[in-house]
């Protein structure tokens, strides 16, 4: 299972545009409400989360995503996003982050010595990254994305990732990308 965190002030494209593409991809994904099911993104838009955090089975925990926008303040508050965090890294499960959440990331030091990439003045919380200016990263197990204009170079390569290349060009031509 995918698990999409949202907290208020998440930045909707960088969440449902990649949560679309993987669904189109027959990609197993939930999105998870960290602090209750209703959900408010950076643009005053609610939706009602799949489940709550208190409802994440790890036993089956294939990818962990946090997208970026103010809410990346609440997913780096949140002990039991960092619990999933840690988790997910001593697991070796993937984990993707997009736009600011790079950081919630870095400041765990997960992306030592590993390629990435973040919204633009967030770099010095990637702490012992390697940071380039690409749209999306792919590096040892993590995928990092630059913003809101990355996200379906983002979901797409989440599925790359996860389904292979082939899946994702096929998803790309359906949607005319």
């Amino acid at each position: 299972m995918i698990y999409l965190l949202l907290a208020d002030g998440f930045e909707e494209t960088e969440a449902i545009v990649p949560l679309d593409i993987m669904r189109r991809a027959k990609l197993d994904v939930l999105t998870v409400g960290v602090y209750g099911k209703r959900v408010t993104g950076s643009h005053n838009i609610t939706i009602e989360a799949d489940i709550t955090i208190k409802d994440v089975f790890l036993k089956d925990m294939q990818m962990l995503i946090l997208p970026g926008g103010p809410g990346h303040e609440l997913l780096d508050k949140s002990a039991d996003v960092q619990a999933l965090i840690d988790y997910a890294s001593k697991r070796k499960i993937y984990i993707a982050a997009i736009c600011a959440s790079p950081s919630v990331l870095g400041k765990k030091g997960l992306l030592k010595d590993k390629k990435a990439t973040c919204f633009p003045g967030y770099e010095a919380f990637l702490q012992g990254a390697h940071i380039v200016p690409d749209k999306v990263v792919f590096d040892t197990g993590v995928i990092t994305a630059c913003g809101a204009g990355a996200a379906s170079d983002f979901g797409f390569k989440i599925v790359e990732v996860l389904k292979g290349k082939e899946l994702a060009e096929s998803v790309k031509k359906q949607m005319l990308y």
